[in-house]
């Protein structure tokens, strides 16, 4: 990637195709993730703010789950991989941000940088077969089914919300700010 900022991001093209605007918005929200939990222990993942129980460990494991489940079950109607398919989520409906308490920051980052990559991948060879107007395998229960382009846009609103809350709960574990 060219023209990186400070923290590592590529900005999205000023005159790229559609594709290549929405994957770029998609990975700039992702370098911006990947940003506010840069460097952090156990114990900072950990944090929580307020009264919500939520934490960048746990929100780390939730987006590599978004991403498996967007880009794998939806679109591909592809069975989730580990530790998705064994969890019990019938227990415990919130299992990723949870069980992200008892993993280490190496094993979290481990497993959401391969979903990402997993996810880029997915949907660079959607594309290059079908286009944004691909329609994702799996069907919802309506027998509707999202395109390829709702898929990546709904993934860069997902990130987008949950780097508003990266950026609190950073800036209450170590002072860190920015955008």
């Amino acid at each position: 990637m060219d023209d990186l900022d400070e923290h590592g991001r590529a900005e999205p093209p000023l005159h790229g195709d559609e594709y290549a605007t929405l994957t770029g918005f998609l990975d700039y929200q992702r370098a911006t993730f990947a940003w506010k939990t840069a460097g952090l222990t156990a114990e900072q993942l950990r944090a929580t703010i307020g009264v919500s129980t939520m934490t960048l460990g746990g929100m780390m494991k939730h987006l590599a789950y978004v991403e498996d489940d967007w880009f794998g079950r939806h679109l591909l109607d592809a069975p989730v991989p580990e530790p998705w398919a064994s969890a019990d989520w019938a227990a415990d409906r919130d299992w990723e941000w949870h069980s992200a308490a008892r993993d280490s920051p190496e094993d979290l980052l481990e497993l959401w940088t391969a979903a990402v990559e997993r996810a880029r991948a997915t949907s660079d060879r959607a594309y290059a077969e079908s286009g944004l107007a691909l329609v994702a395998a799996h069907t919802w229960p309506d027998g509707n089914a999202p395109s390829l382009r709702w898929i990546i846009t709904h993934m860069i609103e997902e990130y987008a919300r949950h780097n508003g809350h990266a950026d609190l709960i950073r800036e209450a574990v170590d002072g860190a700010t920015g955008e």
